[in-house]
């Protein structure tokens, strides 16, 4: 981190899939002792100031340290999430909101850090990644100027979670700067079925093997 964490940023944990695939709220699946959830907000805390949590069932992580909200509209899937947590910044009076996906456990603090540092007036800020849209909008910076774009795309009843992308400034940052916050199929791992556990706690035994680094698995600082 260049700074401390950032007061005019709200880092927003996107927890409100229904984990159809995993079979239970994976949110709450564990990876090295720790929760998802609560590994999304390490991830954000040293970023924003205000780490928030956007989830449909507001009693069950109501238990985390985090303020929890509900989709502002139901039933719309992630686009539901990432509107909430834009409609949250702006609530607050805050530049925007940077949004973390609870299934994607190795992003690094770094990476939305960058995110952050490209945002501007009505600026939507995507990591460049292989997956099959290429670029990962669950892991990105929102001005709160998307904000109408992305409630005339609900209004008009496109559930896609890119449905604004046409209406706002899109800035995807490219695949070797994005890579030089590790590699991408690493950070953008999607943690999404039972046995994709497997393949978790292999990806975070080799990290841990690869010694020191400037980011822990997590994308916190480690202890001094």
């Amino acid at each position: 981190m260049s700074g401390g964490p950032r007061s005019d940023i709200l880092g927003a944990v996107l927890a409100g899939g229904r984990s159809r695939r995993y079979g239970s709220d994976k949110a709450f699946a564990e990876l090295g002792g720790v929760s998802l959830v609560h590994r999304a907000a390490q991830t954000l805390g040293p970023l924003a100031d205000r780490v928030v949590v956007v989830a449909n069932d507001v009693d069950r992580h109501s238990l985390e340290e985090q303020p929890v909200r509900p989709d502002l509209v139901g039933g719309i899937g992630p686009l539901g999430g990432l509107h909430t947590a834009v409609a949250w910044a702006a609530e607050e009076g805050l530049r925007g909101a940077v949004v973390l996906a609870t299934d994607m456990p190795f992003v690094p603090t770094s990476l939305l850090e960058d995110l952050v540092n490209r945002l501007e007036r009505g600026t939507a800020v995507v990591p460049a990644s292989h997956g099959h849209r290429g670029f990962e909008p669950l892991c990105a910076a929102y001005d709160v100027g998307c904000l109408p774009a992305i409630e005339a795309a609900i209004n008009k009843g496109d559930r896609a979670v890119i449905s604004f992308f046409p209406a706002v400034d899109l800035r995807i940052v490219e695949l070797a700067r994005v890579s030089t916050h590790g590699d991408p199929d690493t950070m953008f791992f999607n943690l999404n079925r039972p046995e994709d556990h497997l393949r978790a706690d292999a990806l975070l035994a080799a990290l841990r093997a690869a010694g020191p680094a400037p980011e822990s698995d997590t994308g916190v600082s480690e202890p001094e």
